[in-house]
């Protein structure tokens, strides 16, 4: 039987997010990117209205609101049947989201650490929830990242946090290891060879975005713009380890790399 691997687009309504073509600074523009995505296979759009690449400042709830209000009224009049995600650690976002637009997907880079209320409201209204792996905040998370083994720590990290989620009243979660948050390149490789260990250890399906990060462009000494090609390697060994989701910012490549997978292995 064929994995139910899905691709989730990546939709910024930012000014500054580190990939200058996710950046849709008003809902045309995000209905536009929508639609592109959409076309080429997503089976997800993930909006987001705060940056959260490594060393970003964090934007009040107001303007989180205002820069997501316009974007996602406009992409679900256009694509009713798409599944949304909305990328934010503020509980008062998801509740005006599902007062706007009701069942969503929260993606929350803080696992429920930034907001108290978090997995309480999710609960409540019945939404799945992703919950990654971080340390400290996009600030400071760069000198956070003392492991022993990255791996085990964050599946140990899971093990703690799944039983607060599932009190809470969430039904459906997803764990996102968090790449390129408080974890060095060579970390996020060793954890991108573990994602099967994280799936064996939660239970639950994973998530894995490594779409043109740092982890690439780095280790080359190129620019986000020039990670595409080994992004898709990447991707690969991600389904290969097991992941369920790819967050992307390139969905038709995205989908290319799930037909390959399924090609040469059958599932």
């Amino acid at each position: 039987m064929a994995r139910n691997i899905k691709i989730m687009g990546i939709i910024n309504v930012t000014w500054d997010s580190y990939f200058p073509e996710s950046r849709c600074p008003d809902a045309a523009s995000a209905v536009e990117r929508a639609g592109k995505l959409v076309s080429q296979g997503a089976d997800i759009l993930d909006i987001g209205g705060c940056s959260t690449r490594p060393g970003a400042k964090s934007v009040d709830e107001k303007t989180e609101w205002e820069r997501l209000y316009p974007a996602i009224t406009a992409i679900r009049k256009e694509f009713p049947s798409v599944p949304l995600s909305i990328d934010t650690f503020r509980s008062g976002i998801v509740v005006k989201t599902y007062d706007c637009i009701g069942k969503h997907i929260v993606n929350d880079i803080s696992a429920g650490t930034a907001d108290p209320e978090m997995l309480g409201t999710a609960g409540r209204l019945g939404l799945t929830y992703v919950a990654m792996h971080m340390r400290g905040t996009p600030e400071t998370m760069a000198g956070q990242c003392d492991y022993g083994d990255v791996t085990e720590d964050i599946a140990a990290y899971f093990r703690e946090l799944l039983p607060k989620i599932e009190a809470a009243g969430i039904k459906e979660c997803i764990v996102d290891p968090g790449f390129g948050f408080a974890k060095t390149i060579d970390q996020n490789y060793s954890l991108l060879h573990g994602i099967d260990r994280i799936k064996e250890a939660t239970g639950k399906q994973v998530l894995v975005g490594i779409s043109r990060k740092s982890m690439i462009y780095r280790l080359f000494g190129i620019s986000p713009e020039e990670a595409l090609p080994a992004t898709q390697a990447l991707h690969l060994e991600a389904l290969i380890r097991g992941a369920d989701i790819l967050r992307v910012h390139d969905v038709a490549e995205a989908v290319q790399c799930r037909t390959i997978y399924g090609k040469l292995y059958g599932r």
